[in-house]
């Protein structure tokens, strides 16, 4: 079961992951968008993969937490792993008022804001991952 659950795991971490590389990258075309036509569409598509990566995010906690509670993994990378978790949680919340904010056509950032704002994944998955591979500490 243990192996079953880490891959259903794995699979909901990627797929979380998948989402927050690609809803800022919504948010850059959308900053530079100035068609109605094109604003509306990026709207529709911010909303859509904001609502379905979010249950993908629980799943991802809640089988992670399930193999962390049930194999009684322990260390400071477990703590600073969780950490970043936590961290990324929060930017996936800032990603939903981000998606709001835009929906009521009240952004006030520019395009080269969010295209430094996509990196923010980037770097807390390279940490994990070699905290989860290396266990440095």
């Amino acid at each position: 079961m243990y192996l079953w659950i880490k891959a259903f795991h794995i699979i909901m971490v990627v797929s979380w992951f998948a989402g927050l590389f690609y809803l800022p990258r919504i948010f850059v075309n959308h900053a530079m968008a100035t068609e109605p036509a094109e604003i509306a569409r990026l709207k529709l598509m911010e909303g859509k993969l904001y609502r379905f990566v979010t249950p993908i995010a629980w799943l991802a906690i809640i089988s992670g937490l399930w193999l962390w509670l049930g194999e009684g993994v322990g260390g400071a990378w477990m703590h600073a792993k969780l950490l970043l978790i936590v961290l990324l949680y929060g930017y996936h919340h800032y990603c939903g008022t981000l998606v709001k904010r835009f929906a009521a056509d009240g952004n006030i950032r520019g395009h080269v804001f969010y295209r430094w704002f996509n990196e923010i994944p980037v770097l807390i998955l390279t940490a994990v991952v070699i905290l989860v591979t290396v266990k440095p500490f």
